[in-house]
């Protein structure tokens, strides 16, 4: 058997450095712990609490908040395979 995704319109945001501040009001307060290694080009995460416990978002995934009001992370390869943007 094959299926097709229902169309679904969702919310999400990309996660970056520079805009844990939008990311944190996005997921109402719920996001928590940056982590910026110090070094050129360090690595950038942040801790995020999902149906399944906590992840880790990395910079440039982009968070997702489900029909359900549920948030995960999700790669930006996935992201744009998945999703088209919606006006």
């Amino acid at each position: 058997m094959k299926y097709r995704k229902k169309p679904v319109v969702i919310e999400a945001i990309v996660f970056t450095r520079n805009n844990f501040d939008e990311v944190y009001q996005f997921t109402n307060g719920t996001v928590h712990s940056l982590t910026i290694e110090r070094r050129p080009n360090g690595k950038c995460t942040c801790m995020l609490p999902t149906l399944e416990g906590k992840h880790i978002a990395s910079e440039g995934d982009y968070i997702i908040r489900g029909v359900k009001g549920e948030l995960y992370p999700c790669k930006p390869d996935i992201f744009e395979k998945t999703y088209e943007r919606v006006e």
